[in-house]
């Protein structure tokens, strides 16, 4: 593994939280991603409990069994404790993790076009391409396929893992080519928020490779 690959998964910093449900009481989603939270919920848990955490994307629930990694509490009143908690999903409940992916790589696709970069159309062509990564288009194969940008010039290799280097984006195999020049010309002109937000889907891609 090269010294700048992550393990860590992205998650998307939320403007506006996400009403949502955990362990039955209201709660905020204030950072999400394709593996886990960051919520604001009533009551105090412990690193590894589990409860289930519940919000809605286009009118359908997204229902997760989701396990506390780390918490802290934030204020106390007469009558209730508010915790911050970051929390791991470990099982995804009926389709959630389908709807998960659509509401991760819509969100991602509407940032990455209203940010104001000096690409041009090729934004809003990444844009495009962003949306489409990870979504119904799949076949037979497997691995995945590691991008870097050294030195002004890009490179690919084939890889057995689905590692995000912090120079590039790892993404299925089966990826479009066209997609993802265009997902390399976007990187080159992006931020580095706007880098975090192209591997935050290639994640998405990433994740319905078949193991």
């Amino acid at each position: 593994m090269a010294p700048s690959d992550r393990r860590e998964f992205q998650r998307l910093r939320l403007a506006k939280p996400i009403l949502a449900l955990f362990d039955g009481q209201n709660a905020l989603i204030l950072d999400i991603g394709i593996s886990g939270a960051f919520i604001e919920h009533y009551g105090q848990s412990k690193s590894g409990d589990r409860l289930k955490l519940l919000f809605r994307w286009k009118g359908t629930d997204v229902e997760f069994v989701a396990e506390i990694a780390h918490t802290v509490v934030v204020r106390k009143a007469a009558n209730a404790v508010v915790s911050h908690s970051g929390v791991r999903f470990v099982q995804a409940i009926g389709d959630a993790e389908a709807r998960l992916n659509d509401m991760m790589a819509t969100f991602v696709g509407k940032i990455l076009a209203a940010q104001k970069a000096n690409a041009g159309a090729t934004e809003s062509a990444a844009s495009s391409a962003l949306v489409d990564l990870g979504g119904a288009r799949r076949s037979r194969t497997r691995g995945y396929t590691t991008y870097r940008l050294q030195n002004g010039t890009w490179s690919s290799e084939p890889s057995d893992l689905p590692t995000q280097p912090l120079n590039g984006f790892t993404v299925a195999a089966y990826e479009d080519e066209q997609e993802l020049q265009a997902l390399c010309r976007a990187w080159e002109v992006a931020d580095s928020e706007g880098r975090r937000l192209i591997r935050l889907v290639a994640e998405l891609s990433a994740r319905t490779v078949k193991k």
